[in-house]
């Protein structure tokens, strides 16, 4: 069989918690930031979980990293 190979988009945009958890980042965060109130950019600070529907297609792309 061929080796496993992780997708490396999905790699770069998710992390993986020492529990095994998947985060990502929010939408929208990164563009036409100055024009947003301070209230809505600060909603964008940190990760958040990845919903349990989602979570399974990202564990099959980043197998090595779980």
């Amino acid at each position: 069989m061929p080796k496993l190979k992780s997708h490396k988009g999905a790699r770069a945009r998710f992390h993986v918690t020492g529990t095994g958890k998947l985060l990502r980042r929010r939408a929208e965060s990164s563009h036409l930031r100055r024009k947003k109130r301070k209230a809505v950019r600060r909603q964008y600070v940190g990760k958040i979980p990845v919903s349990a529907a989602d979570a399974r297609r990202v564990k099959k792309l980043i197998p090595h990293d779980l």
